[in-house]
């Protein structure tokens, strides 16, 4: 199992943004010091505490510090932005990262943010859907482009200048295209069997039941069925909210204090997703009540905490509800304290995953 990192970070509102983002970057910079495989950052322009408001421009600020990790976006909100503004930013940024991007996509969330956009009451899964197949024509045609659908036109068919390169859009380093992944927040996603269909992969939120999770399992394989490729769960990786420390009582008072950044992101994501009627993410039955739902219940199913050996445990146990898949994505939260969040992704690298390597080899020989 691989270690990789993910973070749609909440910061408390109010908190210094220039503060919030060095803590951000520093994050991805120690993940790739520790050996982490890949790093995922999300984006949201209308929330203050969801304050990274474009995956790209963040991660284009780490290539010169992130040396061997690969970086994705996690995610493009495709119906957002127009397509060629997609194609041309992304293609540069693998370029600026030396062909180690991984190229994050979905049609977005944050009701607000559709909203700041115009496309609040639009079909924005046909939107998503006709940005990508945009973009990736883009990134394989020759031009002059001629692309027209329901929501937008592409051409520079009256302006190219092919001997100059005007009206011509850069293509990535990787070749047709960086690797393709979507996140899945829902029960049994549609969307993870028609992304593996497309020969895309997925990564399970951490906010959602494990329950939930084990269900992308057969969405995954399904999809890669009908792409006619093999189903391989090396390529599925699942976020979990994670916190280890040296001994359980630290653990505890952080991840359950009065000041713990594990609360206040789920308090937060409790409160939008019910506003939003997708209390169903949390709920093991879902026939239970929105107000059933509690902060308690989410942080007891959905936070592993403790020291190294009992989070090693927990994992494994996670695992095998859930199923195997290949990079657990280690989920940031606020650097409340800076110390104590540096030493739970040291002791996640140092301590759990070697635990985790070894159980499974041992499982393996036998």
């Amino acid at each position: 199992m691989q270690l990789g990192f993910f973070t749609m970070p909440i910061h408390p509102l109010g908190k210094d943004w220039r503060r919030s983002l060095h803590e951000d970057q520093a994050a991805f910079v120690l993940a790739d010091e520790l050996g982490f495989a890949e790093g995922y950052v999300g984006e949201h322009v209308t929330d203050l505490a969801e304050n990274i408001t474009s995956s790209a421009m963040f991660i284009a600020a780490l290539a010169s510090q992130v040396k061997r990790m690969r970086l994705g976006t996690g995610t493009v909100n495709l119906p957002n932005t127009h397509p060629a503004h997609v194609a041309g930013q992304l293609a540069m940024l693998d370029h600026l990262l030396d062909g180690r991007l991984n190229f994050g996509i979905s049609p977005g969330g944050l009701l607000s943010d559709a909203e700041i956009f115009g496309n609040l009451d639009a079909d924005r899964n046909a939107m998503f859907l006709e940005a990508i197949d945009m973009v990736l024509s883009l990134w394989t045609q020759e031009p002059p482009y001629d692309l027209k659908g329901d929501f937008w036109s592409i051409s520079t068919r009256e302006t190219l200048m092919q001997d100059i390169g005007q009206g011509i859009v850069g293509k990535p380093l990787q070749r047709p295209h960086p690797p393709i992944v979507v996140t899945a927040v829902a029960p049994f996603s549609k969307g993870v069997t028609a992304a593996a269909a497309r020969g895309w992969d997925p990564i399970s939120a951490n906010f959602l039941m494990p329950k939930w999770v084990a269900s992308h399992r057969g969405c995954y394989i399904e999809g890669c069925e009908q792409g006619g490729r093999p189903a391989d769960l090396a390529n599925w990786r699942v976020a979990k909210s994670v916190f280890v420390a040296d001994d359980m009582e630290t653990a505890r008072d952080y991840v359950f204090g009065a000041n713990s950044p594990y609360l206040y992101y789920y308090n937060s994501l409790v409160t939008k997703l019910k506003k939003n009627g997708r209390a169903n993410l949390f709920k093991e039955d879902q026939s239970m009540p929105d107000e059933a739902v509690t902060l308690d219940m989410v942080m007891d199913k959905l936070v592993i905490w403790g020291t190294p050996d009992k989070v090693a445990d927990d994992l494994m146990a996670f695992r095998e509800t859930v199923g195997p898949f290949g990079t657990l994505l280690y989920a940031g939260h606020d650097w409340t304290d800076v110390a104590l969040a540096r030493r739970s992704m040291e002791l996640m690298a140092e301590k759990v995953q070697p635990q985790i390597v070894a159980a499974d080899r041992k499982e393996a020989a036998q």
